[in-house]
């Protein structure tokens, strides 16, 4: 979250890795083409484009983003001027889920709330490495600088915080913090889901977030050291002036939309951008979605990280899916087309 931060960042649950072997390919498709484009609600999509699109630094999205603020009919209005573009660099389509996660939590350090959500520390430059996970957690060279925002009861929560990017804090007096991503430590991110499969404790398709939590808690030494090898370590802001209603904060900076909002890598999909996804699996889905987050896991052409809205159902809902299929982007026509022509 996400991601907002490398944001939301991405979910740590993904099993398959991204070898970036291969330029991008651009392949222009026709709207016919696209699984279900035309049961789609594209008004919902346009809604949800409009959030963001008044901050694409760009005269081509400026001008599109001001003819869809004079309310044009949705669907012909992305049929009439964007191109839907493939974009793949050669690793299949991966498709998984996140979700803003409601957890117990207080401001002030006691009881059972021993694990704190850092603010960004002011010796940390952003781009440039910082103190690894286990440097942060196991000496704790943070503490008494005032950093602490909230403090949390269980170091799971913290970690799959830091793993979602922003989340809520459910406080003693039955009041709601929210927290959003503010910087990272610039240290590589290892899937602990990736690690089991890899030692041979789980299958693949034994993994979800609810499985490494409980196999943490149940094996808490080894446990720990799990959460520690993967080194990248995320800093938060507050953001409790974000309306109840609204979902958490992108790397747009912008609250994002369940169900409409996916994360990608916006080395190959731009941020903002309009994204027709078709997600294979138990519960197939074809959407038009924005692409309004980033996230630590989400890299490749062929990567999104799903938002499922907020709290455990979405939670269970996100951490089930790990499906195929493919996501095709909607581009501007003149930005298409000079791509096209530049891969001749």
């Amino acid at each position: 979250m996400i991601a907002r931060w490398a944001g939301a960042i991405g979910v740590s649950l993904t099993i398959a890795g991204n070898a970036m072997a291969d330029e991008p390919t651009y392949s222009q498709l026709s709207y016919d083409a696209l699984r279900g484009w035309p049961s789609d609600d594209h008004q919902a999509a346009l809604d949800v484009f409009l959030n963001t699109c008044g901050d694409l630094d760009n005269r081509e999205w400026s001008i599109l983003c001001d003819f869809a603020r004079t309310g044009p009919e949705p669907r012909g209005f992305f049929e009439k001027f964007f191109r839907p573009i493939l974009i793949e660099d050669g690793d299949p389509m991966l498709f998984t889920g996140y979700f803003e996660p409601e957890l117990p939590g207080a401001r002030i350090f006691g009881d059972a709330y021993q694990y704190p959500i850092y603010a960004v520390p002011d010796d940390l430059v952003p781009g440039e490495p910082y103190l690894t996970r286990r440097e942060i957690e196991e000496t704790r060279p943070l503490a008494g600088r005032g950093l602490e925002l909230a403090w949390l009861t269980d170091p799971v929560d913290l970690f799959f915080l830091q793993v979602q990017g922003s989340g809520r804090i459910r406080l003693p007096d039955g009041t709601m913090m929210r927290v959003g991503y503010g910087d990272k430590n610039t240290r590589e991110y290892s899937s602990v889901g990736v690690k089991l499969i890899e030692r041979g404790i789980f299958e693949p398709h034994e993994v979800s977030a609810a499985v490494i939590r409980n196999w943490v808690h149940e094996n808490p030494d080894a446990g720990q050291e799990l959460l520690w090898e993967n080194e990248s370590y995320v800093f938060f802001r507050e953001v409790s002036e974000v309306p109840a209603d609204l979902g958490p904060l992108g790397a747009m900076n912008r609250s994002v939309t369940p169900h409409r909002t996916i994360a990608v890598d916006p080395e190959f999909t731009p941020l903002g951008a309009p994204v027709w996804i078709e997600k294979d699996g138990a519960e197939p889905i074809n959407r038009l979605m924005i692409a309004q987050d980033t996230g630590s896991a989400i890299k490749g052409a062929q990567r999104a990280d799903i938002f499922f809205g907020t709290g455990d159902d979405a939670g269970r809902a996100a951490g089930q899916i790990r499906d195929g299929g493919r996501m095709v982007v909607l581009l501007p026509a003149t930005i298409a087309h000079r791509l096209l022509v530049a891969q001749r």
